[in-house]
């Protein structure tokens, strides 16, 4: 985690309901929620597009001042996005401390290229953008460096990463995090999954009825 924890301003909702949230949208606001440490959950909004930076440069930890008031140490636990799944709607705050463990996601952050990737015909695929791990609060990282250069074989795993001191995976250690596939091993003949629905066109077929 970056050894300066941002501060976010927050105001609290007067009001609460999916038309208010869409207002709020409309303003450049976030709808939020702050709850946990047995305190009463506190609905709040916050800039959207300062938040939005702040969480693509992988910020998970905030110091947040509710109007102005006192700050309190939050983590995000969650984020909740529109119906086509390419915006944030909504933040869920937690309260926590520095000391406390917690079970978070963390984006991987790849650099280099594996060796087998270089072969004639090969073709990497990134199986995972992401794996959860539990550490404590102050040691958050906003990414996890994983150097490809240091790949060995054609599947990495993310039992094979190379997690931040005191972190421990979560992850099941056998998901595949990247992989490498050469074009040769796939049989003369055999279909090849695009991905989805999508069938190759065949000349000479009729698109019509």
């Amino acid at each position: 985690m970056s050894t300066m924890t941002p501060t976010v301003s927050a105001e609290p909702r007067e009001r609460i309901g999916s038309r208010y949230a869409q207002r709020l949208r409309k303003a450049g606001r976030l709808p939020a929620v702050v709850y946990g440490h047995k305190q009463d959950p506190v609905a709040i909004s916050v800039d959207g597009k300062s938040m939005l930076q702040m969480l693509e440069r992988g910020n998970r930890v905030f110091e947040l001042a509710i109007d102005g008031g006192v700050t309190e140490t939050v983590l995000v636990k969650d984020l909740q996005f529109g119906y086509l799944g390419d915006n944030v709607v909504h933040i869920d705050f937690a309260r926590v401390d520095f000391n406390e463990q917690v079970t978070v996601n963390v984006q991987l952050h790849f650099i280099g290229q594996p060796s087998a990737s270089m072969k004639s015909g090969s073709v990497m695929q990134t199986d995972a953008a992401e794996v959860q791990i539990t550490t404590t609060v102050s040691r958050i990282p906003e990414a996890i460096r994983v150097d490809l250069t240091e790949m060995s074989g054609t599947v990495l795993t993310a039992g094979d990463l190379v997690l931040p001191e005191g972190a421990v995976l979560v992850t099941d250690p056998t998901v595949p995090i990247i992989s490498i596939t050469l074009v040769s091993d796939v049989a003369e003949g055999e279909e090849v999954e695009i991905g989805g629905d999508v069938q190759p066109e065949r000349i000479g077929e009729s698109g019509g009825e």
